[in-house]
């Protein structure tokens, strides 16, 4: 249940962020991958941490969480970045496109993180976690 919270939290903070920096609300940031904080980020630390303070940060247990949220968090600041940068450079090539009348579909760009947004979703998660336990 901590590591739902602390994902809700992050989505919800998706939403007032995006409204702070573009003034206007836009719900589908809910939804959306992406964003300040990482909610992906924020899942997997509060179920580390959970497990680390329930179980005890020397358990194997507690091995297995951080191990499984460091992947996860390289994963959305690393591959799926690069997915999203990859994505606006063919995106650029099918406007080209649709100036000569083909018309592909565009791809989602905003796929991954910055490693600030990760950061600031891991320490969410944290926080949730020694909150709630």
């Amino acid at each position: 249940m901590t590591s739902l919270l602390a994902w809700a939290i992050a989505q919800l903070l998706k939403i007032v962020s995006w409204a702070v920096m573009r003034r206007k609300l836009n719900f589908k940031r809910l939804v959306e991958p992406g964003g300040m904080p990482s909610s992906h980020s924020a899942f997997v630390t509060s179920l580390a941490t959970g497990v680390g303070l329930v179980e005890g940060f020397d358990s194997t247990l507690f091995a297995l969480a951080a191990v499984f949220a460091l992947i996860v968090m390289y994963d959305a600041a690393g591959v799926r970045r690069a997915a999203g940068k990859q994505a606006r450079v063919l995106n650029a090539i099918i406007e080209d496109l649709n100036r000569r009348e083909l018309h592909p579909e565009r791809l989602r760009e905003l796929l991954g993180h910055t490693p600030v947004e990760v950061v600031a979703g891991a320490l969410l998660g944290v926080l949730v976690a020694i909150w709630r336990l």
